[in-house]
């Protein structure tokens, strides 16, 4: 039985992969062009939550 639920997700994720590509390339034509701010605006974020964990990690 083991056996079947791996082949039955293998196959579902398959499916769920291949159903999702249409709308995936759909996304990437239809997306805005960069701006260039927009690094800034991803990178501080991503700073701040590598500071915090940091952060904890110097705390424990």
């Amino acid at each position: 039985m083991e056996m079947a639920l791996k082949i039955g997700s293998a196959i579902l994720l398959g499916a769920m992969i291949i159903l999702m590509l249409p709308r995936a390339r759909q996304m990437l034509q239809h997306s805005p062009d960069a701006q260039p701010g927009d690094w800034q605006a991803f990178i501080l974020p991503l700073l701040a939550v590598a500071g915090f964990v940091a952060l904890l990690m110097w705390l424990v």
